[in-house]
Formats: C-alpha cells, structure tokens, sequence
C-alpha cells in the first residue's frame, strides 16, 4: 500500500468523503466533504468511485509528499499548486513520481480544494464514512487536521487511469456562485413581510467567526412578529436560523441536529456545494425557489454527477 506524507498541513486539511447522512435522530450530523460536487468529480478524474475520501484543504493548502508516487486531480478553488516548480491545473489528473512533493498556497478564488488520490485515503470508518467530525473527533484521521508527519495510507490502485477532460460548460455551469437558492422554512410565517423582503433583497456578508459547523452572516437583522420561543426540533443541513439578537445563521455540515432558533429557510440541495466555498468576508444573497424547483433542479444536478457521458469529453 503507498502512502501520503504531510509535510505542511495548511490551514486546516481534514479527511472528508460523503458523509454519513441519517444519524441525526442520535446527534451525530453527516460532516463529509463541504463541496460535495468537487469531491466526486475529482473522484472520477483519477477512477475512484465519487465518494472515496480525499483531502479538504480550507483557504490555504499545504505541502505533501508521495513516497512511492501516485496519481492525483485538485478539485475545487485554485490554490495555486505546484510540482517541481510547476503548476499544476485544476479539473485533471496528475502523475506524481516516488518522491516528490505537491506545495499549495493561499486560494486564488473560492474556500475549499480537494486533492483527491487514485486509490483513495484510506482510514478507519465510523458509521460507515471516512470523513472527519471536528466537533466530536471521531472519523478521519485520528478525529482532527491533519499534523506535520502524518502519514496516511493510499488504497491500491487496480485500474489503469485514463486522461480525461472536463466537457465544455460542466464546470461553468457547476461553478460555485454567491446567490443561494432557498425554500421556505416551517417557521416561515413568523416572519413579517418587511422581514422575508430583506432576506431575498439585501446582501449578507459571511463572518470571519464561520465553520464547518454553520456560515454566521452579518448585514440585516431579522425579527420574528413577536417575540416567541419555540421547542427544540430537527435542524437539517442548509438550514437559516435566525438568533434573538436577529442574526442569520446556515447550518452546515457538522451544524447540531437539534435547534430551538427559527428557521426562516433552508438552502436547497444543489445548493449546498455553493455554502462550502463561500469564504469569509464574502458577500451572499438569497433567492426563493418552490419545493417543485428545488427536487428538479436536485435530480437534474446528480443526473449529471452520475453520467460520465455527460461530464467528460
């Protein structure tokens, strides 16, 4: 089995794959990949089946040696990466010889990078999943970032890895924007109208106080019609609750499962790729789409996912 070498770990690297979505009833939200729609298309750039785990990189990538070589493709934000004094692109697959090392720097554009390795990281699962979650420390690596020295097993590779390129318009059209589309919340209607028109008409700006576990936006306050409290209930990913101070906040993947704020929206589900690359001090806004527009525009975003023909050329 090769191997991985941390040299750098960057800002903060962790081992992420899909998650392990349905623990919610127990506490345990799905962490997993913040860009899901990077992850599996790097996947498949080096013949990894879409939800093998990867490395996260956020804002600021590290250093990390191949000692017995491989195969690799960067997904995601551009963090300028380098192989031997050369830089290597985005969206492809990348051969590494025995010994050398990948460098990235700080992002170029959105939060996240994902280096993706033929074969896969290999670690131990919990609950099905290899992805860390920070907040606990379980899953992953240990349960934490990535540490100078680590080293982390490579899965085999039993398949020869063909060069393939990204189809014209499938990244543009996968791009991660800074408008997110919503549905309503179930506690909608607490909110006034003046309310709902500064959600959908002013801009947020993300905090620098943001995590994995939920986006703090500043910008408009937002009020209820009175003042009211509520049950704690099922808070799901992408979630907008808003604070009694009148603050929003997006729940993310590693958000509490339970919550006693009301929720004026939720992200929808094809959305969700886009909150994983917003960065700090990056502004956002918000657009209203029916529950009809948010299952298609979901089913039409996996039916790409899931088609090579679609998404190679």
């Amino acid at each position: 089995m090769s191997s991985l070498v941390v040299e750098s770990p960057g800002l903060l690297s962790t081992v992420q794959d899909l998650g392990r979505p349905g623990f919610g009833a127990v506490g345990v939200s799905p962490s997993g990949a913040a860009d899901p729609v990077a992850l599996q298309i790097g996947n498949r750039l080096v013949g990894n089946a879409p939800g093998k785990a990867a490395l996260e990189m956020t804002l600021a990538g590290g250093t990390f040696a191949f000692p017995e070589g491989g195969v690799i493709c960067l997904a995601g934000a551009d963090f300028g990466a380098q192989l031997g004094g050369k830089e290597l692109t985005t969206w492809r697959a990348h051969a590494i010889l025995p010994g050398k090392r990948v460098t990235l720097g700080a992002t170029r554009d959105f939060a996240r990078c994902y280096l993706c390795v033929a074969g896969g990281i290999v670690v131990e699962e919990f609950l099905g999943s290899a992805s860390t979650h920070l907040l606990s420390g379980l899953g992953g690596w240990q349960g934490r970032a990535l540490k100078k020295g680590d080293i982390l097993p490579v899965g085999e590779v039993t398949q020869r890895i063909r060069q393939r390129k990204m189809k014209s318009g499938v990244l543009e059209a996968l791009r991660p924007r800074k408008t997110l589309r919503v549905t309503r919340g179930p506690q909608w209607e607490w909110f006034a109208e003046e309310m709902r028109k500064k959600l959908f008409e002013e801009e947020f700006l993300v905090s620098q106080e943001s995590n994995r576990m939920g986006l703090r936006l500043e910008g408009p306050r937002l009020a209820t019609r009175e003042k009211r409290e509520m049950i704690s209930e099922g808070a799901p990913l992408g979630a907008i609750q808003v604070t009694p101070s009148g603050q929003a906040i997006v729940l993310f993947v590693e958000q509490q499962t339970t919550g006693g704020y009301p929720k004026i929206a939720n992200a929808i589900g094809a959305d969700l790729h886009r909150l994983g690359q917003l960065r700090p001090r990056d502004t956002v806004r918000f657009s209203e789409v029916s529950f009809e527009q948010a299952r298609a525009l979901w089913i039409e975003q996996q039916g790409l996912l899931n088609s090579e023909e679609q998404l190679f050329a």
